[in-house]
């Protein structure tokens, strides 16, 4: 047997010695997580063979740890979007920067359960660290603002499936939109010190309605930042392995039922980052961001679904076809971590973070945005929004002996 005993081995050295070990015909088990090791209790049980997690993420972090604890440590910290799988994953790791207080937010009462339980080994649902709350609810978001006055905080709700919202684009700016704007209206009011908007890959050159209300959340948070006294800014990355709903699901239910697998094209690829790497840089990030930019996360080099397919194939150890089913509406073949207006990727402060500035958008603009009506009518009115360049950018203040341009992974 080999056992990878690396933690921090990369995704290529883990699948070279993978594919080393098929040839010789000899198992492979991996070691845990350098953050697992550090903070789990971890024992020889947790060998385990090697996944498509390993394959396609488990980049080695450089954490500044000095730098993060200096903005969470004794501080009161707000997730919103708490249950959901970033959001759970940013408490976990949030928690272990023991902040004065960690307040989870969510309108999903399992999921508050789910995210206390895996924090404490106990969920009663009756702290008040766990929040019960709709962000489209203004008065009870400023209200819980006022009162529990968080320092930091966090914005990880989101409506995130992109079909669904092709179909209900009003139900994005209610939620992506609007709900945002009444989050930052709440933070700039109790005086929030860092706030920051989990984005997505789809807001570079937007062209389905998740991409456009995520792109407005992103332009809604550099607006902000020109008026607050805090720093506010937004994280951009792409798909997260084993999220909810994520394609890694999808596939390992359609193995178990015997298939087909689908996949929308034989050319589609996608970023990819596991959810532990990418809380871990969303963190990082918020400590060196600059007000109104946005952070995109570096995610490696894009990945071909198709061949995420034949890999889990692979692993399960039986034969399952592969059925095209064509790109669906707001589908792009490939992502894009930048949009062709922003500048070149300029990593200034961290090998694995790049700066993009992002240009404002006003409240008049946001407020004539349709909240009911016909579905195209509402698509067209946020496309045209994400097409308008702001009355001016906001500059990113970086010293200039600090700025280091690197090739685009």
């Amino acid at each position: 047997m080999v056992v990878i005993a690396i933690p921090t081995a990369s995704a290529p050295t883990i699948n070279r010695i993978r594919l080393a070990a098929i040839v010789a015909n000899v198992p492979v088990k991996v070691l845990p997580s350098t953050t697992q090791l550090l903070h789990d209790n971890v024992g020889i049980r947790d060998l385990r063979d090697v996944n498509i997690t390993d394959v396609l993420g488990r980049n080695q972090l450089d954490t500044d740890v000095e730098a993060i604890a200096s903005y969470l440590t004794g501080r009161k910290v707000l997730v919103t979007g708490a249950g959901g799988s970033i959001g759970s994953e940013l408490c976990r790791q949030i928690h272990r920067f023991e902040p004065a207080e960690l307040m989870m937010l969510d309108r999903d009462e399992s999921a508050l359960h789910a995210v206390q339980l895996s924090i404490h080994g106990r969920a009663l649902l009756d702290s008040d660290e766990v929040i019960l709350c709709d962000i489209r609810d203004e008065p009870t978001v400023k209200r819980i603002f006022a009162t529990r006055r968080p320092d930091v905080v966090f914005h990880a709700a989101a409506l995130k499936h992109l079909p669904m919202l092709e179909q209900y684009p009003a139900e994005a700016v209610k939620t992506n939109v609007i709900g945002t704007g009444t989050l930052l209206e709440a933070a700039d009011l109790v005086g929030v010190e860092r706030f920051v908007n989990i984005s997505t890959d789809k807001a570079a050159n937007p062209c389905s309605v998740l991409g456009y209300s995520k792109r407005i959340a992103e332009r809604m948070t550099a607006e902000q930042a020109r008026e607050a006294d805090g720093t506010y800014l937004s994280v951009r990355f792409g798909n997260v392995l084993g999220s909810r709903g994520s394609v890694l699901a999808s596939f390992a239910r359609q193995i178990a039922e015997g298939g087909p697998i689908t996949v929308t094209d034989p050319e589609v690829t996608r970023y990819f980052m596991t959810i532990e790497e990418a809380c871990q840089l969303v963190i990082q990030a918020a400590a060196i961001g600059a007000p109104g930019e946005a952070l995109v996360l570096d995610m490696g080099e894009p990945v071909r679904i198709v061949d995420v397919a034949h890999q889990l194939i692979e692993q399960a150890g039986t034969p399952v076809p592969i059925e095209f089913t064509g790109l669906r509406d707001g589908e792009k073949l490939h992502e894009e971590l930048f949009g062709d207006d922003e500048p070149q990727d300029i990593r200034p402060r961290h090998p694995l973070v790049s700066h993009v500035s992002v240009p404002p958008v006003t409240e008049a603009e946001v407020s004539a945005l349709p909240q009911v009506g016909r579905p195209e009518e509402v698509r067209d009115a946020l496309a045209a929004l994400c097409k308008t360049s702001g009355d001016a950018e906001v500059s990113v203040d970086h010293p200039a002996d600090e700025l280091v341009e690197t090739d685009r992974r």
